[in-house]
């Protein structure tokens, strides 16, 4: 996955809001903060003694009925409007999403207009700094170049990061690897000191479909193999192990940004709301 995906997706949702000055009022701590809880499903709260016997019909009726609902709520959500929002839990109380589940929201947010039209602004800034080009010592140009096939060679590159980034780090492996890919927002109820470390540590940290806390493996193997994937069709000196690992650490870190702007916007969109006198849920 190229570096800028994540990175500009932050940076152009900052843009369109203005941002106040969020100040701490007490010292940060370097422990990891605890996390929202969990609600699981009532099929992972039964007892060992019972897993043998089967779910009433209409329990399951029921929390499949919970559980669509509850997809159906966050893959209308946006901020300022059009960014979408679909891996996030504002409540606090979500319920674990199933194998398809997982796929369909991710798919969703791979398609969503606003991937392409990301994809056109980072492929036009792309253009313009001649980003995926170099000239040999003989003068050669090597890479995308310039001109209508240069920016289709971008903006490919620069969707097909995304979609590959949004299907397997939020998918795949989540599904495979019995992970909660979603955003847990922490909100008022905690300190601004433990919403900002928690936000950052969920590049690293994530919820299991249990409820417990792990290494989130999907994210981190999501970028490197994402990155993996643009090996075919990046330029011949952006190839290689080496810069593979480099950009998916680098898009793993960079993560924590976006992050940070589902935890805090709420807030943001609030203290605006309140200056003009406009009423917020």
């Amino acid at each position: 996955m190229a570096p800028s995906r994540p990175l500009l997706s932050a940076a152009l949702a900052l843009l369109l809001l203005p941002q106040p000055m969020l100040r701490a009022q007490e010292t940060a701590f370097l422990s990891l903060p605890d996390a929202p809880e969990v609600h699981l499903a009532a099929s992972d709260l039964q007892s060992s003694s019972s897993t043998s016997q089967p779910a009433p019909q209409a329990e399951t009726h029921k929390q499949q009925h919970a559980t669509e609902e509850q997809m159906e709520e966050q893959l209308h959500q946006r901020m300022a409007v059009v960014i979408p929002n679909f891996n996030a839990v504002l409540d606090g109380h979500p319920i674990p999403l199933t194998r398809r589940q997982k796929m369909r929201a991710a798919f969703r947010s791979a398609i969503d207009p606003y991937q392409f039209g990301l994809a056109f602004v980072t492929s036009s800034y792309g253009q313009a700094l001649d980003s995926h080009d170099t000239i040999d010592a003989n003068g050669v140009r090597h890479g995308y170049g310039q001109g209508w096939e240069g920016f289709g060679k971008r903006y490919g590159a620069n969707y097909t990061d995304q979609f590959t980034g949004a299907i397997i780090g939020n998918g795949i492996l989540p599904a495979l690897l019995h992970q909660d890919a979603r955003y847990y927002r922490m909100g008022e109820r905690a300190s601004f000191a433990k919403r900002f470390f928690y936000a950052i540590s969920t590049a690293v940290i994530c919820h299991s479909d249990s409820g417990r806390l792990q290494p989130n493996y999907s994210n981190v193997l999501g970028n490197l193999a994402s990155g993996g994937i643009s090996n075919l069709y990046y330029p011949e000196a952006e190839r290689g192990f080496g810069l593979t690992v480099e950009q998916g650490m680098i898009v793993t870190a960079e993560g924590s940004i976006g992050s940070l702007l589902v935890e805090f916007y709420p807030d943001v969109r609030r203290h605006f709301s309140k200056k003009k006198g406009i009423a917020t849920p």
